[in-house]
């Protein structure tokens, strides 16, 4: 993934920053942890504009985030939740989650989104309780944007500052997100395994 990432931003410039990073917050195995760094390294070598690469960075995963907030926010959590009722055994959620989600997102709100979009695999997914609650769209905007631009800022100023280096260090960065997106599978395993094994001890009746 590293190399057909690096041929993008090579050929497409600040144009395929946006677009990895608007396919990384709707497809998030293509982690920022490495596209924003690769863009930093670009600048490190004279081939790019520092605040070019920050901004269309941060435009792509902006209209990213807001997709899936819109989206939330069209669907609406009874729908979901009744969905769920029939559907949810294989995802491992049920009705009781979702109000659990969403009385955690009444109590942190605007926090928990400036915070998540800085947090590998939960930058995408914050964006849908703030849809399913009817967060004011200029409120999760302000707060969206800038958890934004602060994370597509930090991770080019890692491949500014590794410069030549980045490209033996490029692994090591996306080990935080593939941890991330590796222990969330693991969890949903878990949650599967458990919720059989109690279908299973469930006496039956007759």
């Amino acid at each position: 993934m590293e190399q057909w990432i690096k041929t993008i931003l090579e050929d497409f410039g600040a144009f395929g920053v946006g677009a990895l990073m608007l396919i990384e917050n709707v497809f998030p195995p293509i982690p920022s942890e490495l596209v924003m760094p690769w863009a930093g390294y670009s600048v490190s070598q004279g081939n790019a504009s520092f605040i070019v690469v920050v901004i269309a960075g941060s435009l792509g995963s902006f209209a990213g985030a807001w997709a899936w907030y819109w989206l939330a926010r069209r669907i609406g959590k009874e729908r979901l939740a009744t969905w769920v009722d029939d559907h949810g055994a294989w995802l491992t959620i049920s009705r009781d989650d979702i109000n659990r989600v969403d009385r955690w997102f009444e109590n942190w709100g605007a926090a928990a989104v400036l915070g998540c979009r800085m947090i590998p695999g939960l930058r995408t997914l914050i964006s849908v309780p703030a849809g399913f609650a009817n967060m004011a769209p200029a409120k999760f905007s302000i707060y969206t944007a800038i958890g934004t631009v602060a994370w597509t800022a930090l991770l080019t100023s890692i491949g500014l500052w590794l410069g030549k280096n980045y490209s033996d260090l490029a692994g090591p960065l996306s080990w935080v997100s593939s941890g991330v997106i590796a222990l969330m599978f693991a969890i949903w395993v878990y949650r599967l395994v458990r919720q059989h094994r109690g279908q299973r001890q469930q006496p039956s009746h007759h």
